[in-house]
């Protein structure tokens, strides 16, 4: 039996979203998010179905106008972050197995319970017609990422924060996600970290892989912001890995209620033959998404303003969750 995590650039069945409701902690900025993931779903569309978790579909297709590609569930959530409770997808004998891991709201900080349901659901529903396993242990979507060929990149802070899996030790954790995902090594970053982020360092906001032998990550190259000294340790532990590297410049600093959020553009969302990636009114938009057009050129390069998803402490890819195709050799 072979076990294989898929890179996320792989072909997809569909993509996931929670479509921000008025009783959420969105209650602040209700309207602007809303038209901010208007925008993203309208990406999406273009290329792939996009399933939307709501709590009344009434409303929110009439916010949609008719757009395609769309199928609205009914489902509450606690949180619009679906790439930390959604399922993990692995190919086991290159057929799709979703794994359920169990989500305590990145260490016991909000309220999750209603989160914990919907894969559930979702099975249920049929919307999940894939085998799927409940994992004893907790593990969110955006702490991990892979090069689809067994490396797993991902950091200490997180997968080994005793908020997390208390009871298991480091090489127990290791140990438990190698079987789960086929892994042959793993890339556990000890530096980085970014000001407003509550995932203790999730590696979805600061490297990525975007082909099999390339890594993305946020620079900062000004000596004088605060995160300066933890991105450039980042940095050179990226160096020693033997990867290919792509710096994406860290965006200029966003306020809001007088706190620092973390925007990021390592937060890109692949689809089918796209690549759609956060950006935020800032002078750095273009060149980010003009370095990623020249590397990927087989893609098209999307940019959707995610300068109100951040107000929340997240961006377009803690916003979704992909689906992968049942079967492995499927292509684009």
């Amino acid at each position: 039996m072979s076990i294989r995590l898929p890179a996320e650039w792989e072909k997809q069945e569909f993509i996931l979203l929670v479509f921000p409701d008025s009783r959420s902690d969105w209650k602040h900025s209700i309207d602007e998010i809303r038209l901010a993931y208007i925008q993203l779903i309208n990406a999406i569309q273009k290329y792939q179905k996009c399933i939307i978790l709501c709590r009344k579909k009434d409303e929110v297709s009439a916010l949609l106008n008719s757009m395609e590609n769309i199928t609205l569930i009914e489902i509450e959530t606690n949180d619009t972050w679906i790439r930390d409770f959604g399922v993990i997808g692995v190919y086991e004998d290159e057929k799709l197995k979703n794994y359920d891991f169990t989500f305590n709201a990145w260490g016991g900080k909000f309220d999750a319970t209603k989160d914990n349901l919907v894969n559930t659901k979702l099975q249920e529903l049929g919307l999940i017609d894939s085998p799927m396993q409940k994992i004893d242990l907790i593990l969110e979507g955006g702490s991990i990422d892979t090069n689809g060929q067994g490396v797993l990149l991902s950091t200490e802070n997180c997968i080994f924060n005793k908020n997390r899996n208390p009871h298991y030790t480091k090489d127990q954790i290791k140990k438990k996600l190698s079987e789960l995902f086929g892994t042959k090594d793993m890339i556990i970053l000890k530096h980085g970290g970014l000001e407003g982020d509550d995932t203790d360092s999730h590696i979805d906001t600061l490297a990525r892989f975007i082909d099999q032998d390339t890594i993305a990550y946020v620079k900062c190259y000004d000596e004088q912001d605060s995160h300066f000294k933890e991105l450039s340790l980042m940095e050179k532990e990226l160096k020693q890995t033997g990867y290919d590297l792509l710096p994406l410049p860290l965006p200029s600093s966003h306020m809001f209620q007088d706190h620092r959020l973390p925007a990021t553009y390592m937060n890109f969302i692949f689809i089918n033959n796209a690549l759609i990636v956060p950006t935020y009114h800032d002078k750095l938009d273009q060149e980010v998404l003009t370095k990623l057009k020249t590397h990927l050129p087989q893609l098209d390069v999307i940019g959707v303003d995610a300068s109100i998803f951040i107000r929340e402490h997240g961006s377009l890819h803690c916003a979704s969750i992909n689906y992968f195709c049942y079967n492995s050799k499927k292509k684009s």
